[in-house]
């Protein structure tokens, strides 16, 4: 492993301090960007295709009251290189996630997965069971919008899919998608796509023994409730959150609603359902200031010049930005909050159009929290 900008060790840093290092696999390397030093256990986080580890921009802030937070760019996206004369599966993006765990000698993380995000964690998490690399198995998971359903598992269906759901998302999040998709390229992302489409993740569910949360937000085209529910019937040990009026991007339109679920869910493992107080989108409110616009102006030029420093620069004025934001937002940060009664939880259903009739038992111990 090399280090970049600010190692793992040295003096306490600021909450919105960003060190970059890379962890090397192969002839790639993962760009590991880390906000916070203490806390309980550490968040890792695995971004979807294309795109780069600013998704999590405002996750990241929030989780770090609870426990550092390490997000990833993967080799093709975020300015990472990828490798020249082939494509990499999603077992190959497992393989270098399960190494930066182990290189960071990180205990027992709590790993975070958004859209491919999802395959990547699961399929790590399937196939160490008992452990990897002399750590014990990851207790605990948390997958944002698991894709894909299978009965939409073609590229038309799909690409209809994304851009419902696109148009239901936040300017800012159309802006980090630009960038990131410019940085990816055509060439790179249509060579991973085909390895997302046909991923099996229904037959690797079934094989993750980790405490698992999933969290979808009703608005998300890609991920329909009779998905979701297939989802939380395959998995061992899970519980579910529909976030009302969300589409696919709710670890940024919704920061601070899952935030609070990944803490409830870290703080107390089980299927029961989680509750939380009224919370919804401040997506409208989130204009990228001046700051933010400076800061990736910086990482930017450090992506081009190969610069982690530029890029922790960057990386750390957007971080300011965003904290500043909630400051005058008076957004909280995640904490236990009291449940609320009003809650509706409902178990799965095998029903294929679930709101034209009743719901009958869930498929499993999986268990269904609409957040309203």
């Amino acid at each position: 492993m090399s280090i970049g900008h600010g190692d793992v060790g040295g003096g306490r840093r600021s909450a919105t301090e960003v060190t970059v290092r890379r962890v090397h696999w192969q002839t790639t390397y993962a760009r590991v960007s880390t906000v916070g030093r203490t806390g309980d256990r550490a968040f890792v986080l695995v971004p979807g295709i294309g795109v780069s580890s600013n998704y999590f921009e405002r996750l990241a802030g929030l989780l770090n009251e609870y426990g550092p937070v390490h997000a990833l760019d993967l080799p093709g996206f975020g300015g990472v290189p990828h490798p020249k004369s082939r494509r990499m599966t999603i077992s190959e993006y497992a393989d270098l996630v399960g190494t930066v765990i182990d290189e960071l000698e990180l205990d027992d993380p709590i790993v975070v997965g958004h859209s491919m995000g999802t395959q990547v964690v699961a399929e790590l998490a399937s196939r160490y069971p008992a452990g990897f690399a002399g750590h014990k198995a990851l207790s605990t998971v948390i997958l944002l919008g698991p894709v894909l359903y299978p009965a939409e598992r073609h590229l038309g269906v799909a690409g209809r899919r994304f851009l419902q759901a696109a148009r239901k998302e936040p300017p800012r999040v159309a802006v980090l998608a630009l960038q990131a998709y410019a940085l990816c390229g055509v060439r790179w992302f249509s060579r991973v796509l085909p390895e997302m489409l046909q991923y099996p993740i229904e037959d690797v569910l079934p094989e993750v023994t980790a405490n698992t949360l999933v969290i979808s937000g009703s608005e998300d085209d890609l991920c329909p409730r009779v998905w979701i529910d297939q989802v939380a019937g395959l998995l061992p040990s899970c519980r579910v959150s529909i976030i009302p009026g969300a589409a696919h991007s709710i670890m940024h339109a919704h920061a601070d609603v899952v935030a609070q679920l990944s803490v409830q869910h870290v703080r107390r493992p089980g299927t029961e359902p989680l509750s939380l107080p009224d919370g919804g989108s401040d997506a409208e409110e989130y204009p990228a200031g001046l700051g933010q616009v400076s800061g990736q102006l910086t990482e930017l030029v450090g992506i081009v010049t190969d610069d982690d420093t530029l890029i922790a620069e960057g990386k750390t004025a957007q971080a300011e930005a965003v904290e500043e934001h909630s400051d005058d937002a008076g957004q909280p940060a995640p904490e236990d909050p009291q449940p609320d009664p009003h809650a509706d939880a409902r178990a799965g259903s095998d029903d294929p159009h679930p709101d034209a009739g009743g719901e009958g038992p869930a498929p499993s111990d999986g268990e269904r929290a609409e957040v309203s």
